[in-house]
């Protein structure tokens, strides 16, 4: 059960000292200072209220200020519940904080569009985050025009998630696509709410989420790699570096952004390892350098191939690959328009620079190497994240299993 209590930061000081609110609740806690301070000596630590005496003259308003906190904060738990929306530290003390503040938001007056618009102009983040967020924008406004209607920041709610993704499905949108247009609009809404633009919590109801479906992605096993990193490609020099900083990728699982920035100073002890500092996450790793990639270095006196962009390594590798028959059948099944559809492709069809990543993931993980191992080089921090890029099959499975000792017993 939900429960408040007021707490002094420091209850043997001999000076005024804050007064906490501690909110109990679903096994978490809710820490809250409000700004108001008194001296212990006129505290009652039972009621956690101050004491009636007349050296404190305003106990009756103090502690009728603790009761509203206290009304105040039980009331906004009972909404959320009441809401479906996931209560958490942070969401009660965004809504006691707009409350305290009394903070009222004409939403008449609030445009939605000039505020997203506005955001996007004044983004610091990447290109390609900034071309999700505008593609983003323009399937609200497209939404908006084909509905006849207008939006504000009171209208991101649940009927709204509702309309817009019966909306997307209904063109014939991929489910991630979908996803990745609800995971812009809450970081719209975010934005918007810590800007105190807007008071509207429901985008962040449990009912309002990104929708994701796993889907089929291939990755080269040890084999393909060496057929690809075996052509000879001499006479083709962009295909070349192209292929040979695609192999150091499936060697290193680093990502395009993190393989487009690294040179000679990366490379450490020895010419053994690769120290790099990931764009994505600010965080370093270190990598064992395989022969292949140390035969890389060598051929480019060295140093490392220089990148071209993420879409033109896409581009040339899928010719690459096909020139080393990388033509094995694959199915990718995705559900577009709320249908699941099967398509067939040779392998080569569906290369792209993160099949690097991938394939470095999933071979280190067939050759029995600790999870937590890979994900060092990696980087990720979750095992369930990691294993979203181990694409083995079912038959490969259950290889990798005749192995271990409780299938081999007689």
């Amino acid at each position: 059960m939900a429960q408040a209590k007021f707490i002094l930061k420091e209850p043997q000081s001999k000076e005024d000292t804050l007064i906490y609110l501690f909110y109990n609740f679903n096994n978490q806690r809710l820490k809250y200072s409000f700004g108001q301070k008194v001296n212990p000596k006129y505290w009652n630590f039972d009621k956690q209220r101050i004491k009636e005496s007349k050296a404190f003259s305003e106990y009756a308003e103090f502690n009728s200020m603790l009761n509203n906190i206290e009304t105040n904060i039980n009331n906004i738990y009972r909404k959320l519940v009441n809401d479906n929306i996931t209560p958490t530290p942070q969401i009660l003390k965004d809504n006691l904080n707009a409350l305290l503040s009394n903070r009222h938001i004409p939403t008449k007056t609030i445009n939605l569009f000039d505020f997203i618009e506005d955001l996007i102009k004044n983004s610091t983040k990447k290109p390609g985050t900034i071309l999700h967020y505008n593609q983003t924008f323009r399937i609200l406004k497209e939404y908006c025009s084909t509905s006849n209607r207008k939006l504000s920041f009171e209208d991101i709610n649940l009927n709204f998630y509702e309309s817009f993704v019966n909306y997307l499905r209904n063109r014939g949108y991929a489910e991630n696509t979908i996803g990745g247009y609800i995971k812009h609009i809450k970081v719209f809404m975010n934005e918007a709410f810590d800007r105190r633009l807007t008071n509207n919590i429901e985008y962040k109801s449990k009912r309002f989420k990104k929708v994701v479906e796993v889907t089929d992605k291939i990755y080269l096993n040890l084999d393909e790699i060496q057929k690809i990193y075996s052509l000879d490609l001499s006479k083709k020099k962009t295909y070349e570096s192209v292929r040979d900083l695609f192999i150091i990728g499936c060697y290193t699982g680093l990502r395009f952004s993190d393989l487009a920035q690294i040179s000679t100073i990366n490379i450490i002890n020895n010419g053994s390892q690769l120290k790099v500092k990931t764009e994505k996450t600010g965080e370093y790793v270190v990598i064992p350098l395989h022969k292949t990639v140390k035969e890389i270095i060598k051929k480019y006196n060295g140093k490392i191939p220089e990148a071209i962009s993420n879409a033109k390594m896409n581009e040339y590798l899928k010719p690459i690959a096909r020139m080393a028959k990388i033509n094995t059948k694959f199915s990718v099944t995705i559900t577009k328009g709320g249908e699941r559809q099967t398509e067939v492709f040779e392998k080569w069809q569906l290369v792209t620079v993160h099949t690097s990543r991938r394939s470095f993931a999933t071979n280190m993980y067939l050759l029995d190497i600790p999870s937590i191992s890979i994900m060092k080089i990696t980087g990720h921090r979750s095992e369930k994240s990691f294993l979203l890029y181990i694409k083995i099959s079912q038959e490969e499975n259950a290889n990798k299993l005749l192995n271990h000792p409780f299938f081999k017993q007689s």
